[in-house]
């Protein structure tokens, strides 16, 4: 078996992404099967444990408090309520859940105390556990690691260059940073993009370039089809068409071999026959359950139809990597510093994202 390969070029990923659909299906196909069991789907639960009211003006994401969208906000969940989404979830076939705050950042104090708890509760439960909370710390990630946290998410979006046509509140560096700090622990790394932005196939090769020359790759690269919501500067963009979605799930496979590859949002604008090119080209991993933190998604039970017609079965939890070890939090290393990072605002200003701003206040 080949060593992967950190050295992409952007020029040697459009090729592939290009190649005529079928030899490039073959490719992806033969590769899958190098690294992993083609049957096999990990399938994970995405969970909102805060919803709405972040201060960031991603153009895709209906949780932008400076937009008007149907959204409706709640505070922080309690650990109980999560526990009960997670017994309820692993009953349904998911190995792992993913638990989403609307937050720029992680900030030191109750909250998140209360989420590291969360960590502990559904570590306990044999389940893999994954945060997405924004930008953070290396202390942050080091006490999430100790709480028994198993991956943590933060995507790239799209390229560096296109970043910027999507959110002027943060930096495209920040990213790669918070990644940088995930990798100080024993906690694996998820990291993907959208696609359907109204970026270019050299935007999302840009995108696999910034991944796959991260070294190790990440364990885990959600590819997520747009999903254009009303109120968002990106409300009327078309729906990617399943070709691309094929080419770009493939495309990863490639540059990215050992990674397990989840098709993510938009699912629900996919027929079956699509979804199951997808699994071919490479994708051995989704999110289950109605929503994906606030847009729509297929409900379990069409997926777990869907598997039993193409015979695919869910991964069970720890296959990749060992169960990590929960730390109570008497028992911690690593304590509250009381940390205020400062994390960059570039502050550029993006026409759509300001238009799409100014309807909310004229709505409001």
């Amino acid at each position: 078996m080949s060593a992967t390969k950190h050295d992409w070029t952007k020029q040697e990923i459009i090729d592939i992404y290009n190649k005529p659909l079928m030899e490039l299906l073959y490719d992806a196909a033969t590769t899958h099967r190098l690294h992993h069991d083609p049957n096999t789907v990990q399938v994970s639960t995405l969970l909102s444990i805060k919803t709405g009211g972040c201060p960031e003006d991603c153009g895709y994401c209906p949780q932008a408090a400076r937009y008007h969208t149907d959204i409706e906000g709640n505070d922080l969940m309690s650990v109980q309520q999560v526990k009960a989404q997670a017994l309820r979830a692993k009953s349904s076939g998911s190995s792992r859940v993913c638990m989403g705050a609307a937050w720029r950042n992680v900030k030191d104090g109750e909250e998140f105390d209360q989420v590291l708890e969360m960590v502990r509760t559904i570590n306990k439960l044999d389940m893999e556990v994954c945060c997405t909370l924004g930008m953070i710390t290396e202390n942050q990630a080091k006490r999430l690691a100790e709480a028994g946290l198993y991956a943590y998410n933060h995507n790239l979006d799209s390229s560096e260059e296109y970043y910027k046509e999507v959110i002027s509140t943060r930096g495209f560096e920040d990213r790669l940073e918070t990644i940088d700090n995930v990798r100080k622990t024993n906690v694996t790394v998820c990291s993907g993009g959208i696609i359907g932005m109204g970026e270019a196939i050299e935007d999302r090769a840009g995108m696999l370039v910034a991944l796959s020359t991260l070294n190790p790759q990440p364990e885990s690269v959600p590819i997520n089809a747009l999903v254009a919501v009303d109120g968002t500067p990106l409300e009327d963009q078309e729906p990617v068409s399943i070709w691309d979605m094929v080419r770009m799930v493939a495309t990863t496979r490639i540059v990215m071999p050992e990674t397990q590859v989840r098709l993510s949002a938009g699912r629900t604008q996919m027929t079956r026959e699509g979804q199951a090119m997808c699994f071919f080209a490479g994708a051995n991993s989704i999110f289950a359950g109605d929503k994906l933190l606030t847009t729509p998604n297929p409900d379990v039970n069409e997926d777990m139809e869907m598997f039993k017609l193409l015979g695919l079965n869910p991964q069970k939890p720890f296959i990749k990597k060992m169960q990590p070890e929960t730390i109570e939090a008497k028992d911690s290393q690593y304590q509250d510093l009381g940390e205020k990072p400062k994390w960059t605002r570039p502050e550029h200003t993006i026409e759509r994202n300001e238009t799409a701003k100014q309807k909310s206040k004229l709505a409001n």
